[in-house]
This record gives structure tokens, C-alpha cells and sequence, in this order.
């Protein structure tokens, strides 16, 4: 028996002896039978026994299991209105703190601002699968469409505790091959988020190959459920399309002749967790483990998808007026409308006359009103010190890579000498660290305006980007 089952089963076995002891009073069974799901946690909070509070968790999880579609979302509004910070005990420490600077009295402040139902999520987090309860009811909160006040409030609790307790010192990697018992493997194929896995024998081709690997982030309360995982193709070169990575006939290679480790799949698992970051930590320490085993190796890179692209293009050609494009590459993109344009050589060229320019300013100049990156992916990898560097046009022929980037695909290489400089660059300034001919295709845009019938931009579509990127750049 490993000891994350003993662990589990101990807890079981407390559990199930405080439901006895609970539930073994003629009156104390009343109350908690008739007691409604707010009385229960007021139950939890003011519970000074273990056992008995185990129960208690226990129960209310079972509760809020058999709710449905109202019910759940009335029991999140509840934890939002009564279970919110003492008010009153909140304004005396706030009046204390003004004329009481010291320690004392910010930690009583500290203690009065948080609200109850933060303790009462540690108390939930004690039930047996606790952890994996709470996680699945944050994912409940998260597809709510109620973006309330009570939502962000709500969500802000259980993001400050989630990212205590999914701290990267509790988080074990493992690596995930064709060995890796099935029922692991039956939730790779069910979580993979970037390229789709059809079946089994797929699976086994992106496992089972010497120039192949796999890692997983996991969590001692979720043992069998991966948080976050990544997978890894082997090569001689840096890939452009992932049919190169893919292909069922590519040619295999021994794992020591290879010079290059490129991260093609990167998915997290866990849509409760949505925002706790595990993948910058993954990658960093899967580099790590490689180097130390392929000492070969020297570029590491990605091959990823650009989700934001198809979406931000078809915005800025709604704006053409803007003056972002010229009036021939409006028309050329254009082409991009008719859903077989790629099956076309003579459009093929046209399109990517227009198209790498224009993604080049998508990822160097285009922000959010944060100054971030406006592409989450590219928000990912920079941040954690990659360099954009290479566009790769038509990486993607899949039917979802054309929809959202119209099969475009870029390479981050990590490059660990790097790495430090570029995330300082992008956390402190803003700014995108790209290869030279990632710059040259953006000049290419540039030249290209200021040679047609556009000029720089005065409309909203302009005015938005000018007032973000402060005149095109930050």
C-alpha cells in the first residue's frame, strides 16, 4: 500500500468514526439531519474535535454533491454573503490600527480582514479527497456566468489558498511513459490541450519512442490526477510544423543523437486550478532533468500555437481604415475567407507575403492595457524568459489550428543563458525579446504601410493601440 493510500484510508477511517460519534446523540442526529448547508458550516467553523470536523466536511461535501444547477450556485453565493469577514470586529481593528502601528495590531487587522470562509475551506480541505472536492467546486465557480461581486471575492479565496497549497515545493515530477499504469494514461489522452489524442495507438507513438518523453507535474492529494503535463519530441533540428513531430513514418533517432529538446504540448489538467501556474516550474526543471541525461542537448525550445491570432486579424481587418494594411493586403487577406486557401499554392504564397509581417506585430508590438503580450501563450513562455523566435507559417494544418491562427505556429527557444535577462525585460519594461528575423519580418510590415495607400492610423482600432502601446511600442 503506497502512503498516500494509507494516508487516504486513515483519514477515511477518522471520518467514518466521527459520523458514528456525531450522528450517535438522538438530538445532536437531529440537528445535523434537519440542519440546512449554512447551519453545517457554522457547525464546521465552531467544531473543536477532529474527528467531528472531518465528519462534518464530509457531510457538507456530500451535500453539495447531490446539488444541481441553482442549488450549487446558491450554496457559492452563501459562502459569499455569510461567510464573509466580521464587520464589526473588522472596523475596531482598522480604528486600532490608526492610533496602533505596531505589530500587534496589524496582525489583529490581518486576522479581522480575512473573511471566515477561508478557514472554512481549510476545514473542507480535512475531509477525505478534500482537496480534490474544493478543486472541483472551484471549477463549478469558474463556469458560473454570475461575474458578480461575490464571484471575485469568492474566487480570490480560493486562488490565495490554492496557491499556498499547490506550492511547487508539494508538487512531485514524474515521468510519464508507456509503462505508466492505464489509468494515468486514460487522463493524457482525455486532458491533452494542444494536439488531440485519438486513441491508445496514439498515445503509444508519443510515448513509446527512445526520442520521446513525457512529464507530469503531481500533488500528494491528488495523486492520480495530473496537474500539468508536457510533452517532449527528441530532434536533430528545430521543427517548423508539427506534421514533422507527428508523423506516424518520421524517422526515430537514438536519444544521444539528439541536439534539440522541443516542448510541442503543454496542458494543464485541472480547470479548477486555471490560474495557478505549475507550467513555468515544469519546464524549468524538465530542462533540468534532461540535460543531465542527454548532456547532448543544446537548444531547447517549443513549437506552440498562437490561440489569439485568427481572432486579433480579423479585428484589425474589420479596422482596415485604421490604415494598419494597405489596401493590397486587405484584399489579400481576403483569400483567407475561402475555407480551402491553403490547398492552393499561388494563395499560399500571396497570404504569406501578408500574414508573417502582420503576426510579427501581433507579438512585438500588440499589448494588453496591462502592457502584456496580448497572446496567452506568448504571455507564458516570455514570461518565463524564452525568445520569440521564429514564425512558422502553415505549422498547423490541423482544423483547429486553422480557425484560431490560421495554421500558424511559433518557436520560444530557452535559452538558458538568457532566460534571466529576457524575463527581466518583459517584467520590467515590456518588452518582447525576439531573433532577428522575427524583427525583420515586422520591419517588412512597416515598409510595406508606409510604401502603399496607408498611413499611420488615426480611427478607433489606431487610437486604441496608440493609447496602449504609447504610439506602437512599450
Amino acid at each position: 500500500m503506497s502512503e498516500t493510500s494509507f494516508f487516504t484510508d486513515m483519514l477515511q477511517s477518522i471520518t467514518d468514526r466521527g459520523r458514528q460519534l456525531l450522528f450517535s446523540g438522538s438530538r445532536t442526529q437531529q440537528i445535523a439531519t434537519e440542519a440546512d448547508l449554512q447551519t453545517l458550516c457554522e457547525m464546521l467553523l465552531s467544531s473543536r474535535g477532529e474527528a467531528s470536523g472531518m465528519a462534518l466536511a464530509a457531510e457538507i461535501f456530500d451535500r453539495w454533491d447531490a446539488l444541481k444547477g441553482d442549488g450549487a450556485q446558491d450554496f457559492l453565493n452563501m459562502l459569499h454573503e455569510k461567510f464573509g469577514p466580521d464587520t464589526e470586529r473588522l472596523d475596531q481593528a482598522i480604528e486600532h490600527y490608526r492610533s496602533d502601528k505596531r505589530s500587534a495590531a496589524v496582525i489583529a487587522l490581518h486576522q479581522a480582514a480575512e473573511p471566515r470562509r477561508q478557514e472554512l475551506l481549510r476545514r473542507l480541505n480535512h475531509a477525505p479527497n478534500g482537496t480534490a472536492k474544493l478543486v472541483q467546486m472551484r471549477q463549478h465557480l469558474l463556469a458560473s456566468s454570475d461575474r458578480s461581486e461575490g464571484y471575485h471575492a469568492l474566487d480570490a479565496d480560493f486562488t490565495h489558498l490554492f496557491g499556498s497549497w499547490f506550492n511547487r515545493g508539494f508538487l512531485t515530477l514524474r515521468p510519464i511513459d508507456w509503462s505508466t499504469p492505464a489509468y494515468i494514461l486514460e487522463k493524457i489522452i482525455k486532458y491533452e490541450a494542444v494536439h488531440e489524442i485519438a486513441g491508445w495507438d496514439e498515445l503509444r507513438r508519443r510515448l513509446a519512442p527512445a526520442d520521446r518523453r513525457c512529464f507530469a507535474f503531481f500533488h500528494p492529494r491528488l495523486a492520480d490526477e495530473p496537474l500539468v503535463f508536457v510533452e517532449v519530441a527528441l530532434t536533430r533540428s528545430v521543427p517548423s510544423a508539427i506534421a514533422d513531430v507527428l508523423d506516424e513514418g518520421r524517422e526515430q533517432i537514438n536519444p544521444d543523437e539528439a541536439t534539440t529538446a522541443v516542448f510541442y504540448s503543454i496542458s494543464n489538467c485541472q480547470d479548477g486550478l486555471r490560474g495557478i501556474s505549475f507550467g513555468n516550474f515544469l519546464i524549468k526543471q524538465v530542462v533540468d532533468d534532461l540535460r543531465k541525461d542527454l548532456p547532448g542537448l543544446k537548444n531547447f525550445v517549443t513549437l506552440s500555437p498562437v490561440p489569439g491570432f485568427a481572432r486579433w486579424l480579423a479585428k484589425a481587418r474589420m479596422s482596415a481604415s485604421d490604415g494598419l494594411m494597405t489596401d493590397t493586403a486587405i484584399e489579400t487577406l481576403a483569400l483567407l475567407d475561402d475555407p480551402n486557401w491553403a490547398d492552393d499554392a499561388g494563395t499560399v504564397a500571396d497570404v504569406e507575403r501578408v500574414l508573417l509581417p502582420l503576426a510579427a506585430r501581433y507579438f512585438l508590438t500588440e499589448r494588453t492595457p496591462e502592457g502584456r503580450p496580448i497572446d496567452p501563450v506568448a504571455r507564458f513562455h516570455l514570461g518565463n524568459g524564452a525568445r520569440l523566435e521564429r514564425l512558422n507559417f502553415l505549422g498547423d494544418r490541423s482544423a483547429k489550428a486553422m480557425q484560431q491562427a490560421h495554421g500558424l505556429m511559433v518557436n520560444y527557444l530557452y535559452k538558458l543563458d538568457d532566460i534571466v535577462a529576457n524575463h527581466e525585460a518583459m517584467a520590467q519594461r515590456g518588452e518582447v525579446i525576439a531573433s532577428a528575423a522575427v524583427k525583420a519580418s515586422l520591419n517588412q510590415n512597416d515598409e510595406s504601410r508606409r510604401s502603399g495607400h496607408g498611413q499611420q492610423g488615426t480611427g478607433p482600432f489606431a487610437q486604441i493601440m496608440n493609447s496602449t502601446l504609447g504610439g506602437g511600442r512599450k
